[in-house]
Protein backbone atom coordinates (compact mmCIF):
# COMPACT_ATOMS: atom_id res chain seq x y z
CA UNK A 1 0.00 0.00 0.00
CA UNK A 2 1.52 3.32 -1.39
CA UNK A 3 1.48 6.18 1.44
CA UNK A 4 -0.06 8.82 0.00
CA UNK A 5 2.00 11.22 2.21
CA UNK A 6 5.29 10.34 1.04
CA UNK A 7 4.08 11.18 -2.54
CA UNK A 8 3.29 14.69 -1.59
CA UNK A 9 5.34 17.39 -3.00
CA UNK A 10 6.98 19.18 0.24
CA UNK A 11 5.49 22.51 0.87
CA UNK A 12 8.26 25.65 0.33
CA UNK A 13 10.10 26.91 3.05
CA UNK A 14 9.34 30.24 4.02
CA UNK A 15 12.44 32.99 3.76
CA UNK A 16 13.74 33.76 7.10
CA UNK A 17 13.06 37.77 6.80
CA UNK A 18 12.84 40.55 8.90
CA UNK A 19 9.69 42.65 7.12
CA UNK A 20 10.77 45.94 5.62
CA UNK A 21 11.31 49.13 8.42
CA UNK A 22 11.87 46.46 10.90
CA UNK A 23 14.94 45.58 12.59
CA UNK A 24 16.66 42.99 14.90
CA UNK A 25 18.60 43.95 17.95
CA UNK A 26 20.66 42.40 20.15
CA UNK A 27 22.60 43.23 22.98
CA UNK A 28 24.62 46.13 22.14
CA UNK A 29 21.95 48.31 20.57
CA UNK A 30 19.45 47.41 23.09
CA UNK A 31 22.20 48.23 25.98
CA UNK A 32 22.57 51.71 24.45
CA UNK A 33 18.91 52.32 24.30
CA UNK A 34 18.45 51.08 27.84
CA UNK A 35 21.24 53.63 28.67
CA UNK A 36 19.91 56.25 27.40
CA UNK A 37 16.01 55.68 28.64
CA UNK A 38 17.69 55.13 32.29
CA UNK A 39 19.75 58.36 31.98
CA UNK A 40 16.86 60.63 30.40
CA UNK A 41 14.07 59.33 32.95
CA UNK A 42 15.93 60.15 35.54
CA UNK A 43 16.40 63.77 34.59
CA UNK A 44 12.83 63.98 33.77
CA UNK A 45 12.15 62.95 37.47
CA UNK A 46 14.34 65.27 38.76
CA UNK A 47 12.72 67.79 37.56
CA UNK A 48 9.11 66.78 38.87
CA UNK A 49 7.82 64.80 35.84
CA UNK A 50 5.82 61.49 36.34
CA UNK A 51 5.72 58.64 34.34
CA UNK A 52 2.93 57.71 32.02
CA UNK A 53 2.27 54.45 30.15
CA UNK A 54 -0.50 54.49 27.47
CA UNK A 55 -1.22 51.57 25.29
CA UNK A 56 0.14 51.05 22.01
CA UNK A 57 -3.47 50.90 20.57
CA UNK A 58 -5.08 53.96 20.73
CA UNK A 59 -8.54 54.60 18.88
CA UNK A 60 -7.98 55.96 15.30
CA UNK A 61 -9.78 59.03 15.47
CA UNK A 62 -8.15 59.72 18.48
CA UNK A 63 -4.60 59.72 16.86
CA UNK A 64 -5.73 62.08 14.28
CA UNK A 65 -2.65 63.48 12.39
CA UNK A 66 -1.53 60.84 9.55
CA UNK A 67 -5.23 59.36 9.29
CA UNK A 68 -6.79 59.91 5.62
CA UNK A 69 -10.55 59.82 5.08
CA UNK A 70 -10.85 56.35 3.75
CA UNK A 71 -12.54 53.81 4.67
CA UNK A 72 -9.46 52.31 5.67
CA UNK A 73 -6.66 54.49 7.94
CA UNK A 74 -3.84 52.31 6.98
CA UNK A 75 -1.88 55.79 5.45
CA UNK A 76 0.87 56.55 8.16
CA UNK A 77 -0.37 54.54 11.07
CA UNK A 78 -0.53 50.70 11.40
CA UNK A 79 -4.07 49.96 11.94
CA UNK A 80 -6.84 47.44 12.41
CA UNK A 81 -10.07 47.15 13.07
CA UNK A 82 -12.07 45.82 16.19
CA UNK A 83 -14.66 43.23 16.51
CA UNK A 84 -17.47 46.18 17.41
CA UNK A 85 -16.16 47.56 14.09
CA UNK A 86 -13.87 50.32 15.47
CA UNK A 87 -10.71 51.01 14.08
CA UNK A 88 -7.27 50.84 16.20
CA UNK A 89 -4.30 52.00 15.24
CA UNK A 90 -0.66 52.02 16.65
CA UNK A 91 0.48 54.45 18.05
CA UNK A 92 3.21 56.98 16.23
CA UNK A 93 4.20 59.27 19.50
CA UNK A 94 3.66 59.83 22.79
CA UNK A 95 2.43 63.25 22.25
CA UNK A 96 -1.11 62.09 21.09
CA UNK A 97 -2.03 59.64 23.64
CA UNK A 98 -1.45 61.93 26.24
CA UNK A 99 -3.42 64.19 24.95
CA UNK A 100 -5.92 61.50 24.65
CA UNK A 101 -5.35 60.36 28.29
CA UNK A 102 -5.25 64.34 29.58
CA UNK A 103 -8.34 64.89 28.03
CA UNK A 104 -10.07 61.95 29.52
CA UNK A 105 -8.76 62.64 33.06
CA UNK A 106 -8.42 66.11 33.13
CA UNK A 107 -11.04 66.91 35.94
CA UNK A 108 -8.84 64.71 38.73
CA UNK A 109 -5.43 65.55 36.72
CA UNK A 110 -2.95 67.88 39.32
CA UNK A 111 -2.61 71.02 36.70
CA UNK A 112 -0.76 71.83 35.55
CA UNK A 113 0.41 67.92 34.75
CA UNK A 114 3.75 66.87 34.35
CA UNK A 115 4.39 63.73 32.69
CA UNK A 116 7.39 61.70 31.29
CA UNK A 117 6.86 58.41 28.88
CA UNK A 118 9.03 56.42 26.94
CA UNK A 119 8.95 53.06 24.60
CA UNK A 120 8.53 52.28 21.35
CA UNK A 121 6.41 54.13 18.52
CA UNK A 122 4.72 52.69 14.71
CA UNK A 123 4.95 54.75 11.54
CA UNK A 124 3.43 53.11 8.40
CA UNK A 125 6.03 55.36 6.13
CA UNK A 126 8.62 54.03 3.30
CA UNK A 127 11.60 52.74 5.26
CA UNK A 128 14.52 53.74 3.91
CA UNK A 129 18.61 54.11 5.68
CA UNK A 130 18.54 55.29 9.09
CA UNK A 131 14.65 55.34 8.73
CA UNK A 132 12.29 52.81 10.61
CA UNK A 133 8.90 51.93 11.10
CA UNK A 134 9.51 50.94 14.64
CA UNK A 135 12.15 53.01 16.83
CA UNK A 136 11.73 54.10 20.61
CA UNK A 137 11.03 57.53 21.80
CA UNK A 138 11.11 59.38 25.55
CA UNK A 139 9.51 62.49 26.01
CA UNK A 140 8.66 64.87 28.27
CA UNK A 141 5.63 67.21 28.72
CA UNK A 142 3.70 69.93 30.17
CA UNK A 143 -0.26 70.05 29.64
CA UNK A 144 -2.01 73.17 31.23
CA UNK A 145 0.17 76.30 31.24
CA UNK A 146 0.41 78.94 28.42
CA UNK A 147 3.81 80.08 30.08
CA UNK A 148 6.72 80.88 27.84
CA UNK A 149 8.93 79.70 30.86
CA UNK A 150 7.27 76.08 30.85
CA UNK A 151 8.89 76.04 27.26
CA UNK A 152 12.23 77.06 28.49
CA UNK A 153 12.19 74.55 31.40
CA UNK A 154 11.19 71.78 28.47
CA UNK A 155 14.11 73.34 26.64
CA UNK A 156 16.76 73.26 29.55
CA UNK A 157 15.69 69.92 30.84
CA UNK A 158 16.62 68.59 27.11
CA UNK A 159 19.98 69.87 27.47
CA UNK A 160 20.36 68.18 30.56
CA UNK A 161 19.13 65.21 29.36
CA UNK A 162 21.57 65.53 25.84
CA UNK A 163 24.04 65.61 28.85
CA UNK A 164 22.53 62.27 30.82
CA UNK A 165 22.72 60.76 27.66
CA UNK A 166 26.19 61.46 27.16
CA UNK A 167 26.95 64.26 25.17
CA UNK A 168 29.34 66.91 26.20
CA UNK A 169 29.10 70.28 25.73
CA UNK A 170 29.56 71.35 22.26
CA UNK A 171 28.55 68.37 20.79
CA UNK A 172 24.64 69.36 20.59
CA UNK A 173 22.33 72.19 20.30
CA UNK A 174 18.53 72.48 20.56
CA UNK A 175 17.50 75.13 18.16
CA UNK A 176 14.73 77.36 19.08
CA UNK A 177 12.43 79.32 16.95
CA UNK A 178 8.20 79.72 17.42
CA UNK A 179 5.59 78.71 14.10
CA UNK A 180 4.03 82.88 15.09
CA UNK A 181 7.12 84.24 13.54
CA UNK A 182 6.09 82.98 9.81
CA UNK A 183 2.03 83.61 10.53
CA UNK A 184 2.74 87.20 11.21
CA UNK A 185 5.19 87.49 8.37
CA UNK A 186 2.44 85.59 6.17
CA UNK A 187 -0.34 88.03 7.63
CA UNK A 188 1.88 90.93 6.99
CA UNK A 189 1.72 90.15 3.61
CA UNK A 190 -1.39 89.34 3.32
CA UNK A 191 -0.77 85.28 2.69
CA UNK A 192 -3.88 83.88 3.13
CA UNK A 193 -3.93 80.48 1.02
CA UNK A 194 -3.08 77.69 4.20
CA UNK A 195 -1.55 75.81 1.32
CA UNK A 196 1.04 78.45 0.04
CA UNK A 197 1.62 79.07 3.52
CA UNK A 198 2.45 75.22 4.04
CA UNK A 199 4.59 75.54 0.81
CA UNK A 200 6.21 78.27 1.80
CA UNK A 201 6.84 76.80 5.33
CA UNK A 202 7.92 73.35 3.90
CA UNK A 203 10.63 75.23 1.58
CA UNK A 204 12.30 77.07 4.77
CA UNK A 205 12.14 73.74 6.41
CA UNK A 206 14.54 72.63 3.16
CA UNK A 207 17.32 75.49 3.93
CA UNK A 208 20.27 73.36 6.15
CA UNK A 209 20.23 71.29 2.58
CA UNK A 210 19.15 73.44 -0.49
CA UNK A 211 20.94 77.13 1.43
CA UNK A 212 19.39 80.27 0.90
CA UNK A 213 19.35 80.16 -3.14
CA UNK A 214 17.43 77.22 -3.34
CA UNK A 215 15.19 78.30 -0.87
CA UNK A 216 14.25 81.52 -2.57
CA UNK A 217 13.57 79.56 -5.71
CA UNK A 218 10.93 77.46 -3.84
CA UNK A 219 9.18 80.72 -1.88
CA UNK A 220 9.07 81.69 -5.65
CA UNK A 221 7.67 79.94 -9.00
CA UNK A 222 9.62 76.82 -8.02
CA UNK A 223 13.29 74.31 -8.82
CA UNK A 224 14.65 71.86 -10.82
CA UNK A 225 16.75 69.79 -8.99
CA UNK A 226 19.99 67.97 -10.15
CA UNK A 227 18.04 64.91 -10.98
CA UNK A 228 15.75 66.82 -13.60
CA UNK A 229 12.70 66.77 -11.45
CA UNK A 230 10.99 70.34 -10.73
CA UNK A 231 9.11 71.37 -7.92
CA UNK A 232 6.64 73.84 -8.02
CA UNK A 233 7.15 76.89 -5.60
CA UNK A 234 4.65 79.12 -3.18
CA UNK A 235 5.14 82.03 -5.44
CA UNK A 236 4.87 84.10 -2.70
CA UNK A 237 5.44 88.10 -3.59
CA UNK A 238 9.11 89.61 -3.35
CA UNK A 239 8.22 91.43 -0.39
CA UNK A 240 7.47 88.64 1.41
CA UNK A 241 10.40 86.29 -0.17
CA UNK A 242 12.78 89.56 1.05
CA UNK A 243 11.68 89.13 4.70
CA UNK A 244 11.99 85.42 4.98
CA UNK A 245 15.91 86.08 3.57
CA UNK A 246 16.32 87.89 6.51
CA UNK A 247 15.07 85.51 8.32
CA UNK A 248 17.65 82.88 7.05
CA UNK A 249 20.17 85.92 7.80
CA UNK A 250 20.23 85.81 10.70
CA UNK A 251 20.25 82.46 11.15
CA UNK A 252 23.85 82.03 9.41
CA UNK A 253 25.21 85.65 11.43
CA UNK A 254 28.31 84.03 13.33
CA UNK A 255 28.50 85.02 17.10
CA UNK A 256 25.00 86.40 17.56
CA UNK A 257 23.41 85.60 21.18
CA UNK A 258 19.68 84.64 21.34
CA UNK A 259 19.02 88.20 22.55
CA UNK A 260 21.24 89.19 19.19
CA UNK A 261 18.92 86.83 16.75
CA UNK A 262 15.93 88.18 18.06
CA UNK A 263 17.13 91.75 16.89
CA UNK A 264 17.99 90.41 13.96
CA UNK A 265 14.69 88.99 12.84
CA UNK A 266 12.59 92.39 14.57
CA UNK A 267 14.75 93.66 11.57
CA UNK A 268 11.32 92.32 9.45
CA UNK A 269 9.14 94.64 11.41
CA UNK A 270 10.43 97.65 10.96
CA UNK A 271 10.00 96.82 7.05
CA UNK A 272 6.51 96.16 8.50
CA UNK A 273 6.56 92.32 7.67
CA UNK A 274 6.33 91.03 11.21
CA UNK A 275 2.44 91.37 12.39
CA UNK A 276 0.81 90.84 15.59
CA UNK A 277 1.50 87.11 15.07
CA UNK A 278 5.13 88.08 14.78
CA UNK A 279 5.52 90.44 17.89
CA UNK A 280 4.28 88.08 20.14
CA UNK A 281 6.57 85.56 18.79
CA UNK A 282 9.42 87.70 19.55
CA UNK A 283 7.89 88.77 23.27
CA UNK A 284 7.16 84.74 23.57
CA UNK A 285 11.06 84.17 22.88
CA UNK A 286 12.72 86.81 24.96
CA UNK A 287 10.41 85.57 27.98
CA UNK A 288 12.26 81.87 26.87
CA UNK A 289 15.66 83.83 26.95
CA UNK A 290 15.34 84.95 30.16
CA UNK A 291 14.44 81.99 31.66
CA UNK A 292 16.99 80.08 29.76
CA UNK A 293 19.12 82.48 31.08
CA UNK A 294 18.26 82.45 34.79
CA UNK A 295 18.65 78.55 34.77
CA UNK A 296 21.90 79.24 33.33
CA UNK A 297 21.61 77.61 30.07
CA UNK A 298 24.39 78.75 27.87
CA UNK A 299 24.16 80.12 24.59
CA UNK A 300 25.84 77.58 22.71
CA UNK A 301 23.20 74.68 24.29
CA UNK A 302 20.31 77.25 23.05
CA UNK A 303 20.32 78.91 20.23
CA UNK A 304 17.75 80.81 18.30
CA UNK A 305 17.51 79.97 14.10
CA UNK A 306 14.27 81.32 12.69
CA UNK A 307 14.68 78.60 9.92
CA UNK A 308 13.46 75.97 12.40
CA UNK A 309 10.00 75.00 11.11
CA UNK A 310 9.40 71.17 12.41
CA UNK A 311 5.59 69.94 12.73
CA UNK A 312 3.80 71.74 10.28
CA UNK A 313 0.47 70.59 11.36
CA UNK A 314 1.16 70.21 14.70
CA UNK A 315 3.38 72.89 16.79
CA UNK A 316 1.80 76.24 17.30
CA UNK A 317 4.05 78.04 18.99
CA UNK A 318 7.57 77.69 20.36
CA UNK A 319 9.27 74.91 18.22
CA UNK A 320 13.11 73.18 19.23
CA UNK A 321 14.89 70.64 17.61
CA UNK A 322 18.10 69.38 19.09
CA UNK A 323 20.71 68.18 16.65
CA UNK A 324 23.95 66.42 16.78
CA UNK A 325 27.38 68.56 16.18
CA UNK A 326 29.36 65.28 16.25
CA UNK A 327 31.37 63.93 13.51
CA UNK A 328 29.68 61.00 12.26
CA UNK A 329 30.76 58.31 9.89
CA UNK A 330 28.62 55.26 8.03
CA UNK A 331 29.75 51.53 8.37
CA UNK A 332 32.00 52.13 5.41
CA UNK A 333 33.96 55.23 7.04
CA UNK A 334 32.36 57.45 5.09
CA UNK A 335 30.93 60.60 6.53
CA UNK A 336 27.32 61.17 7.24
CA UNK A 337 25.52 64.03 9.10
CA UNK A 338 22.70 63.11 11.35
CA UNK A 339 20.83 65.78 12.07
CA UNK A 340 18.09 66.23 14.20
CA UNK A 341 18.14 63.61 17.42
CA UNK A 342 14.55 65.22 19.52
CA UNK A 343 12.43 67.72 19.34
CA UNK A 344 9.19 69.32 20.17
CA UNK A 345 7.19 72.07 20.72
CA UNK A 346 4.02 74.26 21.91
CA UNK A 347 1.02 72.54 21.01
CA UNK A 348 -2.17 74.69 21.87
CA UNK A 349 -4.99 72.54 19.92
CA UNK A 350 -3.63 68.89 20.55
CA UNK A 351 -5.74 68.53 23.79
CA UNK A 352 -9.05 70.82 22.42
CA UNK A 353 -9.63 68.01 19.54
CA UNK A 354 -11.14 66.05 22.37
CA UNK A 355 -12.84 68.59 24.73
CA UNK A 356 -13.65 71.93 22.60
CA UNK A 357 -11.49 73.84 24.92
CA UNK A 358 -8.14 75.44 24.35
CA UNK A 359 -5.53 73.56 26.94
CA UNK A 360 -1.68 74.64 26.66
CA UNK A 361 0.48 72.46 26.11
CA UNK A 362 4.53 71.86 25.33
CA UNK A 363 6.94 69.11 25.54
CA UNK A 364 10.21 67.68 24.10
CA UNK A 365 11.12 64.13 22.88
CA UNK A 366 14.33 62.20 22.83
CA UNK A 367 14.57 59.92 19.23
CA UNK A 368 16.19 57.07 21.39
CA UNK A 369 16.67 54.92 18.82
CA UNK A 370 17.70 57.47 16.62
CA UNK A 371 20.42 59.24 19.04
CA UNK A 372 21.89 55.53 19.84
CA UNK A 373 22.75 54.94 16.34
CA UNK A 374 24.20 58.36 16.11
CA UNK A 375 26.08 58.12 19.05
CA UNK A 376 27.21 54.95 17.41
CA UNK A 377 28.32 56.42 14.29
CA UNK A 378 30.38 58.94 16.58
CA UNK A 379 32.68 56.15 17.41
CA UNK A 380 30.65 56.17 21.21
CA UNK A 381 29.28 52.51 20.79
CA UNK A 382 32.22 50.93 22.65
CA UNK A 383 30.77 51.70 26.03
CA UNK A 384 27.34 49.54 25.06
CA UNK A 385 29.67 46.83 24.08
CA UNK A 386 27.74 43.86 25.81
CA UNK A 387 29.79 41.52 29.07
CA UNK A 388 28.69 38.15 28.60
CA UNK A 389 28.62 35.65 31.39
CA UNK A 390 31.65 34.08 32.42
CA UNK A 391 31.47 30.74 31.29
CA UNK A 392 32.29 27.04 32.75
CA UNK A 393 33.87 24.71 30.08
CA UNK A 394 32.43 20.84 30.16
CA UNK A 395 35.19 18.08 29.84
CA UNK A 396 33.45 15.09 31.04
CA UNK A 397 29.46 14.35 31.70
CA UNK A 398 31.33 12.30 35.04
CA UNK A 399 32.09 15.80 36.43
CA UNK A 400 29.07 17.69 35.52
CA UNK A 401 28.77 18.03 39.67
CA UNK A 402 31.67 20.47 39.39
CA UNK A 403 30.91 22.50 36.69
CA UNK A 404 27.32 23.11 37.91
CA UNK A 405 28.68 23.97 41.34
CA UNK A 406 31.16 26.51 40.23
CA UNK A 407 28.66 28.51 38.15
CA UNK A 408 26.04 28.58 41.20
CA UNK A 409 28.71 29.71 43.33
CA UNK A 410 29.61 32.64 40.75
CA UNK A 411 25.67 33.43 40.41
CA UNK A 412 25.20 33.26 44.12
CA UNK A 413 27.80 35.70 44.56
CA UNK A 414 25.89 38.48 41.97
CA UNK A 415 27.80 37.33 39.02
CA UNK A 416 26.43 36.46 35.41
CA UNK A 417 27.39 32.65 34.86
CA UNK A 418 26.77 30.22 32.45
CA UNK A 419 27.77 26.40 31.91
CA UNK A 420 28.56 25.45 28.28
CA UNK A 421 25.98 23.13 26.99
CA UNK A 422 26.60 22.11 23.54
CA UNK A 423 28.62 18.82 22.71
CA UNK A 424 31.60 20.83 21.34
CA UNK A 425 35.32 20.19 22.24
CA UNK A 426 37.64 22.84 24.42
CA UNK A 427 38.75 24.58 21.16
CA UNK A 428 35.26 25.42 20.13
CA UNK A 429 34.03 25.72 24.01
CA UNK A 430 36.58 28.59 24.14
CA UNK A 431 35.77 30.10 20.87
CA UNK A 432 32.14 30.34 22.13
CA UNK A 433 33.08 32.04 25.23
CA UNK A 434 34.92 34.69 23.24
CA UNK A 435 32.03 35.42 20.90
CA UNK A 436 29.74 35.65 24.06
CA UNK A 437 32.15 38.28 25.29
CA UNK A 438 32.95 36.60 28.57
CA UNK A 439 35.21 38.11 30.91
CA UNK A 440 36.63 34.90 31.80
CA UNK A 441 36.79 31.31 31.21
CA UNK A 442 36.27 28.53 34.30
CA UNK A 443 38.56 25.04 33.97
CA UNK A 444 37.85 22.04 35.56
CA UNK A 445 39.43 19.47 34.33
CA UNK A 446 40.52 16.30 35.66
CA UNK A 447 43.93 17.26 36.83
CA UNK A 448 41.97 20.86 38.43
CA UNK A 449 39.59 18.50 40.34
CA UNK A 450 41.69 15.66 41.02
CA UNK A 451 44.21 18.19 43.35
CA UNK A 452 41.55 20.92 44.40
CA UNK A 453 42.57 23.37 41.90
CA UNK A 454 40.58 25.33 38.91
CA UNK A 455 42.03 27.51 36.12
CA UNK A 456 40.91 30.58 35.48
CA UNK A 457 41.63 32.17 32.04
CA UNK A 458 41.21 36.03 31.87
CA UNK A 459 39.91 36.20 28.24
CA UNK A 460 40.04 40.53 27.99
CA UNK A 461 43.79 40.42 29.41
CA UNK A 462 44.73 36.29 27.30
CA UNK A 463 43.30 38.82 23.97
CA UNK A 464 45.69 41.99 24.87
CA UNK A 465 48.29 39.95 25.53
CA UNK A 466 48.14 37.39 22.80
CA UNK A 467 47.86 40.56 20.58
CA UNK A 468 51.55 41.26 21.31
CA UNK A 469 53.08 37.80 20.92
CA UNK A 470 53.93 36.47 17.25
CA UNK A 471 55.28 33.46 17.96
CA UNK A 472 53.21 30.55 18.65
CA UNK A 473 55.50 28.60 21.16
CA UNK A 474 56.24 31.60 23.13
CA UNK A 475 52.11 32.00 23.15
CA UNK A 476 52.05 28.23 24.52
CA UNK A 477 54.75 28.85 27.04
CA UNK A 478 53.34 32.16 28.40
CA UNK A 479 49.34 31.35 28.22
CA UNK A 480 48.57 34.86 28.07
CA UNK A 481 45.78 35.68 31.27
CA UNK A 482 45.43 32.01 32.74
CA UNK A 483 46.12 30.85 35.89
CA UNK A 484 45.49 28.36 38.21
CA UNK A 485 44.70 28.03 41.93
CA UNK A 486 43.13 26.12 44.81
CA UNK A 487 39.27 26.08 44.66
CA UNK A 488 38.08 27.83 47.19
CA UNK A 489 40.07 31.05 45.42
CA UNK A 490 37.74 30.73 42.25
CA UNK A 491 35.11 33.47 43.21
CA UNK A 492 37.68 35.94 44.34
CA UNK A 493 40.08 36.06 40.91
CA UNK A 494 36.70 36.37 39.14
CA UNK A 495 35.64 38.94 40.85
CA UNK A 496 38.84 40.87 40.48
CA UNK A 497 38.85 40.26 36.71
CA UNK A 498 35.27 41.12 36.40
CA UNK A 499 35.73 44.93 39.10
Amino acid sequence: MTDEASNRPEASAPEARAPRGFADRRGRDLTAERRIVARVSEVYERWGFEALETPAFEYADALGKFLPDADRPNEGVFALQDDDDQWMALRYDHTAPLARFAAQNWETLPKPFRRYAYGPVWRNEKPGPGRFREFWQCDADTVGSDRPEADAEIIAMGCEGLRAAGLAAGQAVIRVSNRKLFDGLFDAGGITDPMQRLTALRAVDKYDRLGVEGVRLLLGEGRLDESGDYTKGANLPASVISAIEAFLASAEAPGLSRAGVLDAVSGAARSGFLGAAGDEALKELAAIDRALTAMGVAQDDVRFDPTIVRGLEYYTGAVFEAELLLDTKDEKGRAVRFGSIGGGGRYDDLVSRFTGQSTPATGFSFGVSRLASALRAAGRGAEDATRGPVVAIVFSEDDMQHYLDAVSELRAAGIAAELYLGRAGMKAQMKYADRRGAPAAVILGGDEIAAGQVTIKDLDAGRARAAAIADNDAWKAERPGQQTVTRDQLLAVVRSIIE
